[in-house]
């Protein structure tokens, strides 16, 4: 079966899109690609987390084994079966809520180990977002670069 397929041309200038069609056109196409592909890149996560073993090796309130003054806010550990920019696995923090639905990501670069990682919120409140927030950027070497937080939660 053949389905009609509208096609449109984009060209880049001046930092906007424009189509055929004219200028006023390219803000709404715009924002609904970008939707697209948010909620693509929302679904891949979900995916990756659905489809991987949650291993806390750092329970709320346990210190780092190498830095002892290090305290874990909130339970954290990674996805078994996953692969992270450092070799190990992606790294979740999991709240409260016990959710396995992702609310936020961060990129947090650190400066000693010279790399930078994603880690995954999962079940996350405001509250703890907050404290793992101010985790990442309390230390001199360490630092949150980006953060990305759902916009809209899918219903279980």
């Amino acid at each position: 079966v053949n389905y009609p397929v509208q096609r449109v041309r984009y060209r880049r200038r001046d930092s906007r899109f424009l189509n055929d069609v004219g200028a006023r056109h390219a803000v709404p196409l715009q924002k609904e690609f970008n939707q697209m592909k948010t909620e693509h890149f929302w679904a891949a996560i979900d995916k990756l987390v659905s489809e991987s073993r949650i291993v806390i090796d750092r329970p709320k309130g346990s210190q780092h084994p190498d830095f002892l003054s290090i305290v874990y806010p909130v339970a954290y550990g990674y996805l078994s079966g996953t692969t992270s920019m450092d070799g190990n696995g992606i790294d979740v923090w999991v709240g409260s809520a016990f959710s396995r639905t992702v609310g936020a990501i961060m990129c947090t670069i650190d400066l000693l180990k010279k790399d930078s990682e994603m880690k995954i919120l999962l079940g996350c409140t405001p509250e703890e977002k907050a404290l793992i927030y101010e985790f990442h950027n309390k230390s001199e070497n360490m630092k949150r670069a980006l953060d990305y937080e759902r916009v809209s939660v899918p219903s279980p």
